[in-house]
């Protein structure tokens, strides 16, 4: 009867652990890259660039930029040119329709002066003041159009910002510090004032206050 080899126990242990947990690297055990240990070990070290290297990329760089604000300077004038002849073109054209309205109250003008030279100086009174108003109804029209319209001034308090007074007057009813009588219109354009209205201001009756009780 034969008897069984001994097993050393450490080299059973030893070849087992080898084989289950595979190479290791230190206490670790982490596997090492071999690709990447190559990459370090064998990757070239770049040169510094030369002075005049250095010198050429600057050059090149100062030369981009100057071609860049150039560039931005041009467009920036091409805008402001664009935007003048803008301008100019819609004062002009807001001008030309103003013109054009006020040209056809002067038609209307033109034909009641003919009408009245057609009649060897006869003058027709009624005609003429019924021309006359039909072309003032013509004009505020126009006038509404670009949203001039006069604004109330009798009887409002005097305010210098929208009133010009001319003279102080003693009015029965009117109270004192407040516009007695208007004397010319005043227009405002949208919500700005056009032209402030010219306006004699009330001084009171005349009369003496009553006094006071107590």
């Amino acid at each position: 009867m034969k008897r069984p080899k001994n097993v050393d126990g450490n080299e059973t242990s030893n070849g087992t652990g080898a084989r289950a947990g595979g190479p290791t690297d230190g206490e670790h055990g982490q596997v090492p890259d071999p690709a990447a240990e190559a990459a370090s070990a064998g990757a070239p070290e770049l040169p510094e660039a030369t002075p005049e290297e250095k010198a050429a990329a600057l050059a090149a760089e100062r030369d981009e930029t100057k071609d860049r604000m150039l560039r931005i300077a041009a467009e920036f004038e091409n805008f402001k040119k664009r935007s003048r002849k803008e301008q100019t073109d819609a004062v002009s054209e807001a001008r030309e329709r103003v013109l054009k309205d006020v040209l056809e109250v002067v038609d209307y003008l033109e034909r009641a002066v003919g009408m009245q030279a057609a009649g060897h100086g006869a003058v027709d009174g009624a005609a003429l003041l019924k021309g006359v108003d039909l072309t003032l109804r013509l004009l505020k029209q126009k006038l509404e159009r670009y949203e001039v319209r006069p604004f109330e001034a009798t009887g409002q308090p005097f305010d210098p910002r929208v009133h010009e007074a001319i003279s102080r007057i003693e009015h029965p009813t009117i109270a004192s510090g407040s516009v007695a009588v208007e004397l010319q219109k005043g227009y405002r354009v949208g919500e700005r004032l056009l032209r402030p209205a010219l306006v004699s201001v009330s001084a009171g009756n005349g009369k003496p206050a009553a006094p006071s009780e107590g």
